[in-house]
């Protein structure tokens, strides 16, 4: 690679059809989405690429993969889009909207695809009915596969759940990839070349080096984590961003561009009844099928 090039990082998307009320959407995604993808389309440079990482509707129907079919195409956005799955999507939903796929629908949504250069891998970490993440028997030795592959091109990992930072703290689990599967991707990305892993879920911006690896979690089009008030509640308040990715020889650099926001509070929940409540919520939508 000569030259440097941009991508877009968006996440937490959490877009809803707009014909259901949806009490657990606490802002108007559609809106959030449209103004992301102004932003996109007057950027300059053009990106070679927009990865969306998870978290792509609120409800996981059909319906709501349809109308973001229907908001990329109105944006006019003509570059390739890669999507990863998180915790709020259904896989049974992305097939069919997307693929028209109802045969084997249960299975882990992983792909990857080279462009301009960049070798991207995107992991499924989404587990259905849960929270947080973790792999399925066959996904890590698929990701060793593709690892060999492409030897010389920088890669990017995509997956909705970020590593676990703190290993010892199991109680946490709900907002990373699982512990175990943290440690296993950990020696098992060792010594290769993966300049960052782009991930959500967590509705706030940050960046970690975890072993040598940049870790990229972005806010994302829904609301955001009031990172200066963290504790026991987890408080929302207004604010959407994306993340501008630049890869050059010498790694990856990242700049967050976020939306006017006056960061209202949108919610502020103690954090145990928040994953009561989202378990609960869950197990409602299980019901429901």
């Amino acid at each position: 690679m000569s030259e440097p090039v941009t991508f877009v990082h968006i996440t937490d998307l959490h877009v809803g059809d707009p014909a259901v009320e949806d009490p657990h959407l606490f802002s108007d995604t559609t809106a959030n989405f449209r103004a992301i993808a102004a932003d996109i389309q007057r950027m300059t440079p053009r990106p070679a690429f927009i990865v969306a990482s998870g978290d792509l509707t609120n409800r996981g129907d059909e319906t709501s993969y349809k109308h973001l079919q229907a908001l990329i195409a109105e944006a006019g956005i003509d570059v390739p889009m890669l999507f990863a799955l998180g915790n709020h999507d259904t896989r049974e939903g992305f097939y069919k909207a997307f693929f028209d796929r109802t045969e084997n629908a249960l299975a882990p949504y992983d792909h990857d695809a080279v462009i301009a250069g960049v070798h991207i891998i995107t992991l499924d970490t989404s587990v259905p009915r849960k929270i947080g993440g973790s792999f399925e028997p066959g996904q890590l030795e698929w990701l060793e596969a593709r690892l060999n592959d492409h030897a010389g091109l920088p890669k990017l990992l995509v997956m909705h759940h970020a590593p676990a930072l703190d290993e010892e703290n199991f109680e946490a689990e709900w907002e990373t990839l699982a512990i175990d599967d943290t440690l296993t991707l950990r020696d098992l990305l060792a010594g290769r070349n993966v300049l960052g892993i782009l991930s959500g879920h967590v509705h706030h911006d940050r960046v970690s080096n975890w072993y040598g690896v940049t870790v990229v979690v972005g806010m994302g089009q829904h609301n955001s984590l009031d990172t200066v008030a963290m504790g026991d509640t987890f408080r929302a308040v207004e604010g959407t961003s994306m993340t501008i990715g630049t890869v050059r020889p010498s790694g990856l650099t990242v700049a967050f561009a976020p939306q006017p926001s006056t960061r209202r509070e949108i919610s502020a929940t103690p954090l145990k009844e928040m994953t009561a409540r989202l378990n609960a919520y869950l197990a409602s939508l299980e019901a429901a099928e």
